[in-house]
């Protein structure tokens, strides 16, 4: 089954590690992850801190790394949480999208939903083979 990943994109209140005043937030979201968890699509869930707390990994054409500490200036460009799902389909995944509870309540904000490539726990010989088919698949079905 395909895997999708929910992410919350970051505004500039999650960015400056501020909670939203809503106090029906959380137990909404939570709400929203056990109904999807007793659905059996939730895989995982989380929110992230802001990017000051974190670092990028940068790769120059030569495969040499440049480490970078954040915070990152593009905010429209950051994720704040994710929540990772499996369904049957793409048209599940984006009705789950869809009901997702607004994450910050009272200002305008997005969720992308990208779907996983790959499986899990494949074997190396197989891995490649099974991404290629993905990625063949999803380039037709455009």
């Amino acid at each position: 089954m395909p895997r999708y990943l929910i992410q919350v994109r970051a505004t500039a209140m999650s960015e400056a590690g501020d909670f939203p005043d809503d106090h029906t937030l959380v137990p909404r979201m939570l709400a929203f992850h056990d109904e999807m968890a007793k659905a059996g699509v939730l895989c995982d869930g989380a929110g992230l801190l802001p990017s000051s707390q974190g670092f990028r990994v940068q790769y120059d054409a030569a495969g040499r790394t440049q480490v970078m500490d954040g915070p990152f200036a593009e905010t429209k460009e950051l994720i704040a949480g994710y929540t990772l799902i499996e369904t049957g389909s793409r048209d599940e995944a984006l009705a789950w999208a869809q009901r997702f509870p607004a994450p910050f309540s009272g200002q305008p904000c997005c969720i992308e939903v990208r779907q996983l490539i790959g499986g899990i726990d494949l074997p190396p010989e197989d891995a490649e083979r099974i991404i290629r088919e993905q990625l063949a698949t999803t380039k037709l079905g455009k």
